[in-house]
């Protein structure tokens, strides 16, 4: 995808991309800090369908639902030829807001490995033991399924 960005003089930046149905989409970012989801008409890419403010937790919920999925399935497809073993994203529960990966102990407990962190819409890869955790993200994990369910019941109880 060909993600165009377009500075806004006195508002902010427009980054957007076409889809296959030739309408755009994409978020403007403005100076403020605010940010708005943008969706334009098919037929002028510059007029709007919709706008639609996202606080900063609300645009990390989003960029969380819409890359996930994406870094699963390339995970789970890299695993597929082996057998036994999954990838799936589990979310860090209250338990461990302001905690260590290290804290969790989940390789010394489940043998599942933590590959990456999804958090506010970014992908955080390699996460070490003294990475901190905060309530909300998203662990992108490789395990058994056995120890992926455990992991799940431990990041979301303690």
């Amino acid at each position: 995808m060909n993600v165009e960005v377009t500075p806004l003089p006195g508002i902010g930046v427009r980054k957007d991309f076409a889809l296959r149905n030739g309408r755009r989409v994409g978020v403007v970012s403005h100076r403020d800090g605010q940010i708005e989801l943008i969706i334009s008409h098919v037929d002028d890419p510059d007029a709007s369908l919709a706008e639609i403010p996202l606080a900063p937790d609300e645009a990390g919920a989003l960029a969380n639902l819409l890359g996930g999925p994406q870094l699963v399935a390339q995970l789970t497809g890299e695993h597929r030829e082996l057998p036994g073993i999954h990838t799936r994203q589990i979310p860090v529960g209250p338990p461990f807001d302001g905690r260590t990966l290290g804290d969790t102990a989940l390789r010394t407990r489940t043998g599942v490995s933590v590959v990456a962190v999804m958090r506010a819409g970014q992908v955080l890869p390699s996460p070490t033991p003294d990475f901190t955790l905060t309530a909300g993200d998203l662990m992108v994990t490789v395990g058994t399924t056995e120890g992926l369910d455990n992991a799940v019941a431990i990041l979301k109880k303690g």
